[in-house]
C-alpha cells in the first residue's frame, strides 16, 4: 500500500484572502518619487545590505534578444528581497536604440509586484521611471561611498546625455553635490546641445562645455558617468585616466578591459557583473581569473575594502532586480497609504477551486 504524507488533522491553514490588484502609471511613479531622491538613495543602500546579507534572491537577468533586431533586447529581471521590504516580483526592460531617432525614449519597463503570502501580483506599474530613479539613486550612493575621506570631486564628466544622465544629475543634485565644471559628450551634437540646455535651464552654476572628443572629456573630467547604449568597449586609452577619476561605469560595456585591470573596481554583485560580455566580464576573460575586483558597494559601506587614490576607481553596476522591487513597493505603498491606488475590480475572477 502507498502511502501519502497529510498533514496533522490538527493543523488548521492561516486563512489567505486574494489581493487587490491595482495598475500604478508613471504619473503616479513620478508624483511619488520627484523630490524624494535622498530617500531613494537611502532605500538603494539599504537594498543592497539587505541583499550582501543573504536576504534576497537575484537570479540571472534574461536576455531576449533578436536576430533580425540585433541592437534591441528586452531583459527579465524576476527578484525577491526581504528585510522591511519583503516583496516578489519582475521587470521587464526593453532597450530599442532606434526609438530615440523617433523621438520617442530607447527604454520602457513594466514591473510587477507579488505578494510574498499567496504569490498573487500587487501590480502592475510603469517601470521605466522607477529603473532610472533605482540606477540613479545607486550611482550618486556609490559617488559618495566611493570618495568619503578624500574630498567630493568638482569636475563632472557625463559620456552619453540622455535619460538616465539626466536622473544621475538630478540625485546628485538633491543629494548636495555641487560642480565648477559639467563636461559632456555624446556621439550626438544634437543630444550634447540639447543635455547642456536642460543643465542650465535647471540653474547650474557650473560651466557646461561640450567635448567634441571622448579623450578631452574624460582627462578634464574627476568624475565621469558613463551612461550609453554601448554594446562593447569603445575607450581603450589607459593614459587618459591617469588623474585617477572616479568613473560610475552605469552602462557596464563602454570600458575595455586593460583599463578595469589599472583600476580598483567595485560591482554591486560580483557574479552578476562577470557574465553578458560586459567589460568586466572581458576582464576575467583576458586574465582567467577576478583578482582585479576589489569588492562590492556593499562592502565599501562596510568598510572591508580599501580604496587607493593611486587609481582610478570604477563602480560598475549590473543593476539588480531586488533595487526594482524595493523602490517600486516604496510607490506602492505610499499610494496605498493615500488611498490613491487605482485598482481593477475582479482582475482575479475565477477564485472558486471547483466553480
Amino acid at each position: 500500500m502507498t502511502a501519502f504524507a497529510t498533514s496533522p488533522a490538527t493543523t488548521a491553514l492561516e486563512p489567505k484572502t486574494v489581493p487587490p490588484f491595482a495598475v500604478i502609471p508613471g504619473a503616479q511613479v513620478q508624483q511619488v518619487l520627484e523630490g524624494r531622491e535622498k530617500k531613494v538613495i537611502e532605500l538603494v543602500e539599504q537594498t543592497y545590505r539587505t541583499h550582501a546579507a543573504g536576504d534576497s534572491v537575484n537570479p540571472p537577468s534574461y536576455f531576449l534578444r533578436f536576430p533580425d533586431r540585433p541592437t534591441s533586447r528586452i531583459i527579465a529581471l524576476p527578484a525577491s528581497i526581504g528585510g522591511q521590504v519583503e516583496v516578489d516580483g519582475i521587470k521587464w526592460v526593453s532597450s530599442f536604440p532606434d526609438n530615440v531617432a523617433s523621438g520617442i525614449p530607447r527604454a520602457s519597463a513594466v514591473l510587477i509586484l507579488n505578494e510574498k503570502t499567496t504569490g498573487y501580483p500587487l501590480a502592475c506599474m510603469e517601470g521605466s521611471i522607477i529603473s532610472a530613479s533605482r540606477t540613479a539613486a545607486s550611482a550618486a550612493a556609490a559617488a559618495d561611498w566611493l570618495t568619503r575621506g578624500q574630498g567630493r570631486p568638482r569636475r563632472i564628466g557625463f559620456f552619453g546625455v540622455g535619460l538616465i544622465a539626466r536622473y544621475i544629475h538630478t540625485f546628485l543634485n538633491a543629494a548636495d553635490w555641487s560642480f565648477d565644471e559639467i563636461g559632456v559628450f555624446d556621439l550626438s551634437a544634437e543630444s550634447a546641445e540639447g543635455f547642456k540646455g536642460y543643465l542650465e535651464r535647471n540653474g547650474t552654476r557650473a560651466r557646461v562645455t561640450v567635448h567634441h572628443g571622448p579623450e578631452q572629456l574624460i582627462r578634464n573630467s574627476d568624475l565621469l558617468v558613463f551612461a550609453t547604449v554601448a554594446g562593447q568597449p569603445h575607450v581603450h586609452d589607459t593614459t587618459w585616466f591617469d588623474h585617477n577619476p572616479l568613473v560610475l561605469h552605469v552602462s557596464l560595456r563602454d570600458l575595455a578591459p586593460e583599463i578595469l585591470l589599472a583600476s580598483t573596481n567595485i560591482l554591486d554583485d560580483v557574479d552578476h557583473c562577470l557574465k553578458a560580455g560586459t567589460s568586466a566580464h572581458l576582464a576575467e576573460q583576458k586574465v582567467g581569473h577576478r583578482n582585479f575586483v576589489n569588492g562590492t558597494l556593499a562592502h565599501v559601506m562596510e568598510g572591508r575594502v580599501p580604496l587607493a587614490n593611486d587609481r582610478p576607481i570604477v563602480f560598475s553596476p549590473f543593476g539588480l532586480g531586488v533595487l526594482d522591487l524595493a523602490v517600486g513597493k516604496y510607490v506602492y505603498d505610499e499610494l496605498a497609504s493615500t488611498g490613491q491606488l487605482q485598482v481593477v475590480e475582479d482582475f482575479f475572477s475565477e477564485l472558486r477551486r471547483y466553480g
